[in-house]
């Protein structure tokens, strides 16, 4: 069985790719530092699995991880690990220079190392992939798509700090001949996403009846992905994907976010409806924008689809339903997340 070295495993998109991984495709040591939107709940049904080695720690620290390659001679480091709300970078954008940017050069310094120590087969195998996002190319007008030659145009401290981590890995290769992968995602949402982001803010604000903030007009838009069909996208990326390349991965899901809020509200209604009969509609509020808010993304994912035969499975429709089951049916693990540091509290008001 191969063996992937996977940072940021514990948190929303490496923890799903990690529970779908794990044992099936590969043995997985998984280090994650478990800042706050890190949660080993996620990870609870892999307790005792010897396909999965968890280890806390900094991709930073370059002892660690020097000795975790060492020992376990991965094929693969997946780099999952980053600071990755918006609304945060806003209120404290050094941290995100230390993990996105410092923490990166860190680990990509590390891999080429042991990348160079590696006989000829083994360094013909080995992959280096960097999990990004589509905010590194900043805002769209009311038409046109990202695709992997858009110029990067990042406008927020959280993006800035992305971009520059993507620029790094590119250099990397085109250096050192590194080799890596990049996929620049739309935004996920599903199973165990930390509340501050907008899907399960909504669900866990809607279930108790408080107010339902909606930035701006509402009409923002973004490419929405089901985390499960992300995690698919990175393991083709991974396995089929040509060295040194970038690959975009969109939901084909364009939606503005008042329509998101109000799908939420009607599928809430549905399964779990108020007492009084009552549409949580009422619950909606509009509230000062985000400072900088980009108006639209959306993803071209035709290189991804014509090269390595990926689609996504998931509707929107679909995905969010199954979304919104899992969170009514996991309400355990949402209200360790609330008896954390968070409480669905604004943020990025600055």
């Amino acid at each position: 069985m191969k063996t992937w070295l996977v940072t940021g495993g514990a948190g929303f998109i490496g923890g799903n790719f990690v529970l779908a991984h794990a044992g099936s495709a590969a043995r997985i040591v998984n280090l994650d530092a478990l800042t706050y939107a890190g949660n080993p709940d996620t990870l609870y049904s892999l307790t005792g699995n010897p396909a999965h080695q968890f280890v806390r720690g900094d991709i930073a620290d370059r002892a660690l991880v020097a000795r975790l390659l060492e020992e376990y001679r991965p094929e693969a480091i997946i780099n999952f690990a980053a600071e990755s709300h918006v609304d945060r970078s806003i209120d404290g954008p050094a941290a995100f220079v230390q993990t996105n940017v410092v923490g990166t050069l860190a680990l990509l310094e590390s891999a080429l190392a042991y990348w160079r120590g590696l006989d000829d087969a083994g360094k013909a195998a080995f992959r280096f992939l960097h999990v990004s996002t589509d905010e590194v190319y900043g805002s769209l007008g009311s038409a046109g798509k990202f695709t992997e030659t858009t110029p990067y145009a990042p406008n927020s401290p959280y993006s800035a700090s992305k971009a520059a981590s993507d620029h790094l890995v590119r250099a990397f290769h085109h250096t050192y001949g590194l080799p890596t992968l990049t996929t620049n995602c739309s935004n996920n949402y599903g199973p165990y996403q930390f509340p501050e982001k907008l899907i399960p803010l909504m669900i866990q604000k809607a279930l108790i009846g408080q107010p339902l903030p909606v930035y701006g007009d509402g009409r923002n838009v973004r490419d929405w992905l089901y985390v499960g069909d992300h995690c698919s996208a990175i393991r083709a990326v991974l396995e089929r994907g040509r060295v040194g390349e970038v690959y975009n991965v969109g939901g084909e899901a364009e939606r503005e976010n008042i329509h998101v809020v109000r799908s939420i509200i009607l599928l809430l209604d549905g399964l779990r409806p108020l007492t009084s009969g009552a549409s949580r509609e009422s619950l909606i509020t509009y509230v000062q924008d985000r400072p900088g808010h980009d108006r639209r993304y959306a993803i071209d994912a035709s290189k991804i689809r014509n090269e390595l035969g990926w689609t996504p499975t998931e509707t929107f429709e679909s995905g969010l339903a199954r979304t919104v089951e899992w969170y009514l049916a996991n309400q355990t693990w949402c209200e360790r997340i609330r008896d954390g540091a968070y409480r669905g509290e604004r943020l990025g008001v600055a």
